[in-house]
């Protein structure tokens, strides 16, 4: 059977049997009229089986406190906890279970992450961008099982792939046919409770064009409100959405409200009020939200951090009548998944065994660092661990006669911290596994041509409209100042290669990885890019660059100045 036929089969099928199954009791059958429905979310867990390490690994309170957090073993207790205080629970994610994973789950093609998920009962998760990492084919092998068509089954004997459907209802194939479900339909405390799954419609700028050749998304509100309608037509009253797109806060606890208005913030204004929820993702952010919807009335928006350092919780009060949400005793909460429980024995089980398989690759020692190299960046933008790899990248393309080298900071995922290692040392050890963590997505090295005005104009699109600006991260031999209050297209001054002012009409051999290269995170100015060579794996270059600077240090942050 055609995967669209497939879908439109369990589409209907769903439906039916809501129509048929969700009839209204009468008072004489349920004295009570409501219902105490919760659902418990999370997201951007990206394979973190292992408690993630440094600042990867805490949740940071109101009070600018810190708490340590995360673990797939602490995550499952904590979601035992919470389902047991609610008769009626469900479990649900907002994407990126997958991809961009440490080596414990990746070396596995993350199918590990995947039994940890059916173990912990999720019912239902839309698809990030990073599920598309290795293409359709890939995540429709994570739903339906079956073995790697190149490295066959290396972490069990066999895979079942997810017991929970992956959704989207914004993912088509570009004939227009829906190329995932858009909804699956909850029944908890005799009620229906519809989740819909939305996708971020710039999908394609933050993926490889590869990975999704034969795809196309659309607009996240319509799609919501057209899959929405769909079901208030067959008695589905009360309504969630998962969204794999987010919003930037200010520094704030789990379960304040900061939010800088972008994408996820218009999105939640704009869908139709059939929506009672919205669970969001991407942005790796923690927020507790109230927006109003078209109608005026309130609407939880909830986002969980990222790498199951969060649960989020929202509790619904259904009636029993209408089967709608009644929207006024809607009370939600972001949970922290602490350390401090017992973990739970299986899934404990189950990480252990995935460290040992891929243990002998992940504790091989590949270089010594003399303090933490972390990935975020100073009040300029430029990240210690930044530097490091544009230099490595820079390094390990000189044979492209590469003058400069400039990576994404989204592809950096982790800190280098000195005292992370397996065996806890504490002796500055880098292992294979703390690298591939710092740099999970294979991504080639590619060398192309840009003049001295491609260039600014590259660094210029560091500020897209609207949005945070995302500062790439460069090689020792370039140096630019900005001034974030001047105009957009006008911000950046300064610029010197090798200690040379920049030529607009110059040429320079420029690597960076093919993801940029293709245009991806709006720096669509590599594009113009020419006479293209190719290089070494990103992480490769970055376990050699490490393996002949032993000891190595932060280097000095002075590559990027910001103006007054």
């Amino acid at each position: 059977m055609r995967l669209s036929t497939r879908l439109a089969v369990l589409a209907a099928a769903a439906l039916a049997t809501t129509a048929v199954t969700t009839a209204p009791a009468s008072a004489g059958q349920r004295p009570d009229p409501t219902t105490d429905v919760r659902i418990i979310g999370f997201n951007d867990l990206h394979g973190n089986l292992e408690p993630p390490t440094g600042s990867s690994g805490r949740v940071t309170q109101s009070d600018g406190t810190t708490v340590d957090a995360g673990g797939a073993a602490y995550l499952a207790t904590h979601v035992k906890q919470l389902r047991a205080q609610v008769r009626n629970s469900f479990v649900v994610s907002a994407g990126d279970n997958v991809g961009a994973s440490p080596l414990t789950s990746a070396l596995f093609h993350d199918e590990p992450t995947i039994d940890f998920l059916n173990m912990l009962g999720v019912n239902g998760s839309v698809v990030g961008n990073h599920e598309f990492d290795e293409g359709y084919k890939e995540l429709q092998r994570m739903q339906f099982g079956g073995c790697h068509p190149t490295d066959g089954c290396q972490f069990d004997k066999t895979f079942k792939g997810a017991n929970f459907p992956f959704l989207g209802s914004n993912v088509y194939f570009t004939n227009g046919l829906p190329a995932l479900l858009p909804f699956t339909v909850k029944f908890e405390g005799g009620v229906p409770v519809g989740v819909i799954g939305a996708t971020l419609k710039d999908l394609p700028s933050v993926v490889t064009p590869e990975a999704i050749k034969g795809l196309k998304f659309g607009d996240e509100v319509e799609a919501i409100n057209r899959t929405a309608n769909l079901l208030d037509f067959f008695g589905v009253k009360s309504q969630i959405v998962l969204l794999h797109q987010g919003d930037s806060t200010e520094l704030e606890g789990p379960n304040d409200c900061k939010v800088l208005p972008g994408p996820a913030t218009a999105i939640a204004k704009a869908v139709t009020p059939k929506v009672d929820a919205i669970f969001t993702g991407h942005s790796h952010q923690q927020y507790n939200c109230v927006i109003n919807d078209p109608a005026g009335q309130p609407r939880t928006v909830i986002q969980g951090s990222s790498f199951g350092r969060l649960l989020s919780v929202v509790d619904l009060k259904i009636s029993l009548k209408t089967r709608d949400v009644v929207r006024s005793q809607t009370k939600a909460f972001n949970e922290i998944v602490t350390r401090t429980v017992t973990p739970d024995p299986a899934v404990a089980a189950l990480v252990a065994d995935a460290v040992a398989k891929s243990g002998p690759i992940a504790n091989k020692q590949v270089g010594t660092i003399t303090a933490d190299l972390p990935a975020a960046g100073n009040a300029a933008g430029e990240s210690p661990l930044g530097d490091v790899i544009a230099d490595a990248q820079l390094a390990g393309t000189q044979s492209n006669n590469a003058v400069i080298a400039m990576t994404n900071p989204g592809g950096i995922r982790a800190d280098l911290t000195y005292a992370s290692s397996p065996a806890g040392e504490g002796d500055g050890v880098v292992t294979y596994g703390e690298a591939f963590k710092v740099q999970p997505f294979s991504n080639i090295m590619q060398t192309i041509t840009l003049t001295g005005a491609n260039l600014k104009n590259v660094l210029e699109q560091q500020w897209a409209p609207g949005v945070n600006p995302k500062f790439l991260q460069i090689s020792s031999s370039l140096h630019y100042s900005y001034s974030a209050s001047a105009p957009q297209g006008s911000r950046v001054s300064n610029i010197m290669v090798n200690g040379t002012p920049v030529d607009p009409a110059a040429t320079f051999r420029v690597s960076v990885n093919n993801f940029l290269a293709a245009g991806g995170d709006g720096f669509t100015e590599f594009t113009k890019g020419t006479n293209l060579a190719g290089g070494p794996v990103d992480l490769d270059a970055l376990v050699a660059y490490l393996g002949t600077h032993p000891n190595q240090a932060p280097p000095a942050a002075d590559r990027i100045t910001r103006l007054p």
